[in-house]
């Protein structure tokens, strides 16, 4: 995985966990002006200061480009948003991914999320509704597969029904170890994961 892939801890301006994003996103979100890096000693920065923390910086968690290497930054602050998700788990798909641990329901590999994409169990054809309890993560190999059946017509077996989760999905992020420079925010409160939020059938 690349570091632009990697996590990066979002507060609000009220220096709240909302959201966990990508190295990438956050210097976007840097360069624009919309948000700041936040260091050890709780500094923040614009994007110029930050890229001048650089010079020198060895080979650790940096991103090089031709002209300069810049320090990733693993906090960042919004410079606008002061508002916090509720407490709701959102449906998405972002959501229904740490759900099923990045894992394919039907061949039980777990795979990137650029492997994976979702499943009606039962297909939409078959009347089947866009729920937590109908959409699963599959790897595309087991999607084709499966095609426009249900598992039982197509010959499989679901590793484990799907559910509404009933944890706070921010709190499901951070529950391995999570980057050291996050730890003095995680216990703030518990906040909903970032992404957009699915249309849910009924």
């Amino acid at each position: 995985m690349s570091v632009l892939d990697t996590n990066v801890l979002v507060l609000n301006r009220h220096w709240q966990p909302v959201n966990v994003t990508s190295v990438r996103r956050a210097f976007a979100l840097l360069y624009a002006g919309a948000a700041k890096a936040i260091d050890r000693e709780y500094r923040t920065f614009d994007f110029e200061s930050w890229a001048a923390l650089a010079a020198g910086f060895g080979d650790g968690d940096v991103v090089r480009t031709v002209n300069a290497v810049l320090r990733v930054p693993r906090v960042i602050i919004l410079q606008v948003f002061d508002r916090f998700p509720g407490s709701r788990v959102r449906f998405s798909r972002q959501n229904i991914y740490l759900r099923d641990n990045l894992t394919c329901q039907y061949c039980a590999e777990r795979r990137s999320r650029s492997d994976l994409n979702l499943d009606h169990v039962i297909p939409r054809s078959q009347g089947g509704k866009t729920t937590w309890e109908n959409v699963v993560c599959s790897c595309v190999t087991c999607n084709m597969k499966k095609g426009g059946r249900t598992p039982e017509q197509a010959g499989m077996r679901l590793l484990s029904a799907p559910i509404r989760p009933r944890w706070a999905p921010l709190a499901r992020e951070f529950h391995g170890t999570p980057h050291e420079a996050w730890r003095p925010f995680l216990n703030l409160v518990d906040a909903s994961y970032w992404n957009a939020e699915l249309v849910e059938d009924g």
